[in-house]
């Protein structure tokens, strides 16, 4: 049997100019879940947002920009940066999760897919390139990146692009206090085939979990019951649930997909997770490691890019990869012979873990 590996010869990314800071949001008017609006001042619910989350910027696309057309200019960003003729590309994934959505209508537009989109923009003409979307919840990418790796290891592909990319801010209800959270952002990878390598993907990871937990993210109604188009859809979390169900379920994933790899937990030189929530992110590492007896976390493991970014769901793990390998994030860097572990958690709900060794 042939020993193909998936490797990655390529990144990219955009992040929106648009700077919106914590204070933008001290004139909004926040509800509770059940329409009772709150009474808190809003600088003390910003603060307590903050505390907990870590974020105080985050970045929204200007008002004439869509979710393909961020997930093209890092596409071109991975192509351009990587040398990469776009002609030989097998498959172009897109993991997102809401599609294009234009300027104050509220409304998902996913009629071509914004994969096709993609293609189109990027001015493919060759029809053996496979153009789709993945919709996986903030794990959309982590999930396109073994998607991916599949093809390539069975030999049906020799180079894909993998992106991954939101507009949250145009889906996010502005009465709702989980929507500072929220942000937009895309990244791009591209992973090809090489024949015996010690590089590449060592194994992968993913769960699943329905029975109880398939709605702790959701779309619903605005929690300002009066607002002027009661019938919009917004993205909606049980925060309390969905930080809960990390810190009980992501360390066992990311350890199975370790075990899997062959690799020791003593190789692992980052972690590479999504910027859901920074105190969560942090309780999900020390989970991590104390599953091997570690009781000392070296946090130098775990980049953060959440305090700037927000949370920008699918585009997170693969711009803060970009970042790194291009030097643009303060000291971090990922050598030759590390092992990075790419993880993620999300709407679904669901958890999945890349190993990768550089």
């Amino acid at each position: 049997m042939s020993n193909i590996k998936s490797i990655i010869v390529g990144t990219g990314s955009y992040v929106p100019e648009n700077i919106i800071k914590n204070e933008a949001f001290l004139n909004h008017s926040f509800y509770e879940k059940n329409g009772t609006k709150i009474e808190k001042d809003n600088q003390e619910i910003i603060e307590k947002f903050q505390s907990i989350t870590e974020i105080e910027e985050r970045r929204y696309t200007s008002a004439n920009q869509s979710t393909s057309d961020i997930g093209y200019l890092a596409a071109l960003d991975a192509l351009e940066s990587s040398g990469t003729n776009a002609e030989e590309l097998d498959y172009i994934i897109v993991a997102h999760n809401f599609g294009d959505i234009h300027e104050g209508k509220n409304r998902v537009d996913l009629l071509p897919a914004i994969a096709s989109r993609v293609k189109h923009k990027l001015q493919i003409q060759n029809p053996d390139c496979i153009a789709y979307d993945l919709p996986f919840g903030c794990p959309g990418w982590v999930q396109a990146i073994i998607q991916a790796d599949y093809f390539i290891r069975s030999g049906d592909a020799k180079k894909i692009l993998v992106i991954g990319a939101d507009t949250l801010s145009k889906i996010t209800d502005p009465h709702d206090r989980d929507s500072m959270i929220f942000a937009d952002g895309a990244g791009a990878t591209i992973l090809a085939a090489e024949e015996g390598s010690n590089q590449g993907i060592l194994s992968h990871k993913t769960q699943s979990h329905t029975f109880e937990e398939a709605y702790y993210l959701k779309m619903g109604t605005s929690d300002n019951i009066d607002s002027k188009n009661p019938e919009d859809l917004y993205i909606k979390m049980e925060g309390r649930k969905v930080y809960e169900y990390a810190l009980k379920n992501v360390p066992a994933v990311m350890k199975m997909a370790l075990d899997k790899s062959g690799a020791d937990v003593s190789e692992i030189k980052k972690v590479l997770v999504h910027q859901a929530n920074g105190k969560m992110d942090e309780a999900i590492l020390k989970r991590f490691l104390r599953q091997y007896q570690i009781k000392d976390v070296d946090h130098d493991i775990m980049p953060m890019t959440i305090s700037k970014f927000g949370n920008t769901s699918v585009a997170s793990v693969p711009t803060m990869l970009d970042f790194i390998l291009k030097g643009k994030l303060d000291s971090h860097k990922i050598n030759k012979g590390d092992v990075v572990l790419f993880t993620s958690v999300g709407a679904g709900m669901n958890i999945n873990t890349v190993v990768y060794k550089f």
